[in-house]
């Protein structure tokens, strides 16, 4: 059965760094995409990055400080959150997703069927 455990959330001051890291099991990750997600309270889930195979999507408003990457043979892909801001503190989910072909990866909460528990990132001076 897949599972996803997510870690590496914490508290840090704007302007800082954190990487989440997602351990997958129980599947290859090669008819798979990994999203990750974030809800901040009061709001809606919203996709982040994903990465499938070589290929990657961002969220415009993390572009430029987010970088998605994956270590097939530790079975776990990163989120490394750079210059982080106020408005990026929330729970941080990753998720997999069947991929239609090599290399597709949108970050739209349907196309994900397995979910990790989440890890907080809180932001705040």
């Amino acid at each position: 059965q897949l599972q996803l455990v997510e870690s590496g959330g914490g508290l840090v001051q704007p302007g800082e760094s954190l990487r989440l890291s997602c351990v997958i099991s129980g599947v290859t990750l090669d008819n798979y995409m990994i999203g990750w997600f974030r809800q901040a309270p009061g709001k809606e889930r919203e996709g982040v990055s994903c990465i499938s195979d070589r290929r990657t999507n961002y969220a415009d408003s993390v572009k430029e400080r987010f970088t998605i990457s994956r270590d097939n043979a530790k079975m776990t892909v990163y989120l490394q959150m750079n210059s982080l801001k106020s408005e990026d503190t929330a729970v941080y989910y990753c998720a997999a997703g069947w991929s239609p072909f090599l290399g597709f990866c949108a970050i739209t909460r349907e196309r994900y069927a397995f979910w990790g528990q989440g890890t907080q990132v809180t932001v705040s001076s």
